[in-house]
């Protein structure tokens, strides 16, 4: 059948057997890593490790006026305040060791599906609501709905969409997903195993009538959540499938996902009775107008890990107690495991800033920076042995008020913050790169500012950054708004970006035979969402062809994506022309003043230099839209898409044949 024959047929059958068959979609950011459920060990240290989306009033313990008290949300819409988590992913080593797999952003939807003839329609989660879904001790398919909730698509990959871990490389990712049950009792808001309170419809998992016992039917959620499994693809080893999921559960089957709700009640209802399109896009809902952020703002949304264990990285066991259980039988709790040597707590966190009020400087935040409109403008340098210290001392002596560090190694000063860049206070935010001068400070990050004020008045008191949602130390300075003029409307975009809503998704279905055997209504199998990155090992060659670009100048062309040193940077110099980023516009400008190579980076930078000696790395890592042109892309981050003029390229190649 022809593809829009298809689409037309499932509409039609959609239209037959529900009022509405409309969903909204959302992009999350990682908020927080570590072993925390507040559902299932309510203020305690959770059995195995979990990725946080959502409000940034997360902690171990949680109920809905706390949602409330949230500063910022990684999700797409700003007055979503919920709570999502689901298990991390690692890969296991050869060795024994397990190693943390990139990822764990989650994309977030609500969908619109409704019963045949039911009274009432669908409703917005009640203040207090909670739910899990899914069962970690699981490692077989039951075949029941609970099962068929759960599913794993292989993006890039041959095999189809299935119930448990693809057994293949899946070159653009690894999409674990999961429904929740839409079917409430009505009355009781969370139950003791936490799933009785909630069904799922009688004729399918996710659509369909509700059971009498649970008759109030929910707005639909479904969590998808994606992982660069490709950057393994050289260690299977021979093995039938190498990733374990954090309770040890290899097999996929113990996928499970919590929801804690933090929606406005109102707000929410209003949104399920009017966002009717089917586009999936949040920006097609009249509601959420003038209430959403893009994905630099969510991933500024960040808390600091309170558990005092490492959770990423290679690591000689799985955080807690948690062997491979390969099944086919259900997983036991394991209680035998070695104890580590120093005894796991739960802490106050990373505070993310370093206490520098005895010299006279109080830290204010994690602040936004743009390429273009410079949140601070009165004096900049770098330096490769940047600090805290250093640069308050620096902006002290050319008689500055702020100081503020960025990209490990930069030190900007000045009297006003440009009007929109005040951090949000209690916010970790992107200001996560340690200093280049001390590992043990947080020197900013790409188009994050760690800030710093000179104290007056005998106040000097710093305002924390977060864990849990609550401010490490709170404090009376703040930085005043400036009455400079506003910022540029386009943020470089930094850190751990959301997961694109602009991917176009497949038409949400039903599991009807009638339309179609998809159980998500994601993207397409083999098509990455953007929050995939897919690294390669570095080479040594600058010299070979990169992605073809157009707007170069005469003589310049492509080489690839390398990465940027920052002490020094692989190109030293600012490349700034005025208008927003393109590769054309940078090279030319580049060229004009008389450079032989250009760089653009993080979607609004541009560099300039004579040589590159920094390793080139796949092009898949510069993967930001260019500010002047989103069907480019302008870098990475501390990743530069690098231009070249044919002679500086010819002579590179003389050079290395010398060099041979």
């Amino acid at each position: 059948m022809h593809p829009q024959s298809f689409l037309l047929l499932a509409v039609a059958t959609l239209a037959s057997i529900a009022p509405v068959a409309a969903f909204w979609r959302m992009g999350c950011g990682a908020l927080d890593l570590e072993r925390a459920d507040p559902i299932v060990n309510p203020g305690a240290i959770s059995g195995h490790v979990h990725a946080i989306v959502g409000g940034s009033a997360f902690d171990f313990t949680m109920d809905y006026p706390k949602t409330q008290t949230s500063a910022c949300t990684s999700c797409e819409v700003k007055k979503d305040l919920s709570s999502y988590w689901t298990p991390n992913l690692y890969f296991q080593e050869t060795d024994g060791k397990f190693t943390s797999v990139k990822g764990g952003g989650t994309t977030v939807y609500y969908l619109q599906r409704p019963g045949r003839n039911e009274n009432g329609g669908l409703k917005a989660f009640p203040k207090g609501f909670r739910m899990l879904a899914g069962d970690p001790f699981k490692r077989a398919s039951t075949g029941d709905f609970a099962s068929k909730a759960v599913s794993f698509v292989c993006l890039g990959g041959t095999q189809p969409e299935q119930g448990g871990m693809p057994t293949q490389n899946c070159p653009n990712g690894l999409r674990a997903q999961i429904f929740f049950p839409s079917c409430w009792d009505g009355v009781n808001l969370d139950s003791a195993d936490h799933k009785s309170h909630v069904a799922y419809p009688i004729e399918n998992f996710n659509g369909g009538n509700c059971p009498a016992t649970h008759p109030v039917h929910l707005i639909s959620i479904f969590f998808e959540v994606q992982w660069s499994v490709n950057d393994f693809k050289d260690k299977w080893a021979g093995r039938k499938q190498p990733f374990v999921f954090s309770m040890g559960d290899p097999t996929g089957f113990g996928f499970h996902g919590d929801f804690i709700n933090g929606w406005d009640v109102d707000y929410l209802q209003k949104a399920v009775d009017t966002c009717t399109a089917n586009s999936g896009s949040t920006k097609d809902c009249p509601v959420f107008q003038g209430g959403l952020q893009d994905g630099g703002a969510q991933g500024q949304c960040k808390i600091s890990p309170r558990v005092t264990e490492t959770v990423t990285g290679t690591l000689s066991a799985m955080p807690g107690c948690n062997p491979v259980q390969n099944g086919p039988q259900r997983a036991i709790k394991a209680t035998d495991c070695t104890p580590p040597s120093t005894p796991v707590t739960i802490g106050a966190g990373d505070p993310g800033f370093k206490d520098v009020t005895s010299k006279g400087w109080a830290f204010q935040g994690c602040a936004t920076d743009n390429y273009y409109s410079r949140s601070l403008t009165g004096f900049h340098n770098g330096d490769k042995a940047m600090t805290v210290e250093k640069c308050a001392e620096t902006c002290t002596s050319k008689g500055f008020i702020y100081a503020g560090l960025e990209y490990a190694s930069e030190c900007w000063c000045g009297n006003t913050l440009l009007a929109g860049r005040q951090p949000t206070p209690g916010i970790m935010g992107n200001c996560q790169m340690k200093c280049a001068g001390d590992s043990t400070q947080y020197c900013g990050g790409a188009g994050a500012m760690s800030l710093y004020k000179k104290c007056t008045g005998g106040t000097c008191t710093n305002v924390g950054a977060s864990s849990g949602g609550t401010p490490s130390t709170g404090g009376s300075s703040s930085a005043a708004p400036s009455s400079s003029a506003a910022p540029s409307s386009s943020s470089t975009p930094s850190g751990s970006a959301a997961p694109s809503s602009s991917v176009k998704p497949t038409m949400p279905q039903r599991n009807d035979p009638a339309v179609s055997s998809t159980i998500g209504p994601g993207t397409p199998t083999g098509t990455a969402s953007a929050s995939a990155t897919s690294t390669a090992a570095p080479s040594s060659s600058p010299v070979s062809e990169g992605p073809k670009v157009v707007g170069l100048p005469a003589g310049w062309k492509s080489t690839g994506c390398y990465v940027d040193e920052l002490n020094p940077r692989s190109l030293p110099e600012w490349g700034y022309y005025g208008k927003p980023n393109t590769n054309g516009g940078c090279a030319t400008s580049c060229s004009d003043r008389g450079f032989k190579y250009a760089g653009t980076e993080n979607s609004g930078q541009c560099f300039c230099g004579n040589a590159l000696t920094s390793k080139k790395v796949a092009d898949t890592e510069c993967n930001r839209p260019c500010l002047g042109n989103a069907k480019e892309m302008c870098g990475g981050s501390a990743r530069l898409s690098v231009f070249i003029k044919s002679s500086a390229q010819r002579s590179m190649r003389i050079r290395r044949r010398r060099d041979l």
